[in-house]
């Protein structure tokens, strides 16, 4: 299933005289929730990391949020469905409002219809390919698929969450070269810069409301008077 109605039209309204205030899903190490962390202690982002949730417990990414005094909290999925243990996370979401945005940094389950509909255009993932080439992989899966393929121009894309897998409207992309040495561990590393870049830069463009869907695409504007 795709993101709906392609005439749908959506404007994220600018958030003024407070920081963005972020939640987290993450099942991995987290490190591009490193780069936000950074950013928002040099100054370069205006924003708040409220809450980091995970459904592995031993996810390094709480770890990583409890050494910066951020909130770590793991939801176990056992025995849950996915819409049961999807409306956990909600009440926890809705304890921390306003959430300006939900990132999805290697979250390794897929949300739910009821969830993804709760929170529409302001759930975002960062995926390690060029979508939608290679969707629907995760981590080392994915370059590894890239290296397979014989690929030399790969990257990442951050996109909207609809009810598919990697399917939602695209807001950023940034390729990667593919150098004949590579391997899944390198191309890794360096599509994980990209992906901070660009995980940066979107924030910042949340931020000021330059950001519009019109159906499958996502306009980014100079200044908010490119879309009066």
């Amino acid at each position: 299933m795709s993101c709906g109605n392609v005439d749908t039209t959506y404007i994220f309204q600018p958030v003024k005289d407070r920081p963005m205030r972020l939640v987290v899903l993450g099942s991995t190490k987290g490190t591009d929730l490193q780069a936000i962390i950074d950013a928002i202690k040099s100054g370069v982002l205006n924003a708040e990391v409220v809450c980091v949730i995970s459904d592995r417990k031993n996810a390094y990414i709480l770890d990583r949020a409890r050494q910066h005094g951020i909130e770590a909290l793991f939801i176990n999925p056992k025995g849950l469905t996915r819409e049961e243990y999807d409306k956990l996370i909600m009440e926890e979401v809705e304890k921390r409002s306003p959430v300006d945005l939900i990132l999805l940094i290697g979250y390794m389950r897929i949300l739910s219809s009821q969830f993804v509909r709760r929170y529409r255009w302001r759930i975002v993932n960062i995926h390690p390919s060029l979508l939608p080439a290679f969707a629907g992989g995760m981590d080392l899966d994915v370059h590894k698929a890239v290296l397979d393929y014989g690929v030399k121009i790969t990257g990442c894309t951050l996109h909207f969450v609809d009810e598919g897998v990697d399917t939602g409207p695209i807001i950023l992309q940034k390729p990667v070269v593919v150098d004949g040495e590579e391997t899944p561990e390198t191309l890794k590393a360096k599509v994980q810069k990209a992906e901070q870049e660009i995980i940066l830069e979107a924030i910042k463009l949340f931020q000021r409301g330059l950001i519009k869907v019109e159906g499958r695409r996502v306009r980014i504007a100079r200044d908010m008077t490119s879309f009066e």
